[in-house]
């Protein structure tokens, strides 16, 4: 009998951690780089009309490999915590205004 880890609820629009993000990455870049090298493989030895589509797969997967390897990282857009919104900044005081010794509010 398998005992399943309870599912943890997240609290936090935190990103994964950088060390987790980077297995994730290498994992993918390495099957895209298997499958690549199956396709090389397979276009050496198939005798037919498939040949030539994996030999695009070949071409075209490292590609694919380093652009999804690369793909971490980025923003989620995710809502930022209630209470911590920017506060509204008011404009500056225009020239004229500052040179008669009122302030604009």
């Amino acid at each position: 009998m398998v005992r399943r880890q309870p599912e943890v609820a997240s609290i936090t629009t935190a990103a994964v951690g950088l060390s987790d993000d980077l297995a994730m990455r290498t994992r993918r870049y390495l099957i895209t780089m298997t499958v690549r090298t199956v396709c090389f493989v397979g276009a050496i030895v198939v005798d037919h009309w498939i040949r030539w589509v994996l030999a695009a797969f070949a071409v075209f997967l490292p590609y694919i490999g380093v652009v999804g390897a690369n793909a971490g990282r980025e923003k989620r857009g995710g809502a930022q915590p209630e209470g911590l919104t920017p506060p509204q900044l008011r404009a500056l005081p225009s020239a004229t205004s500052v040179r008669q010794g009122t302030s604009a509010r």
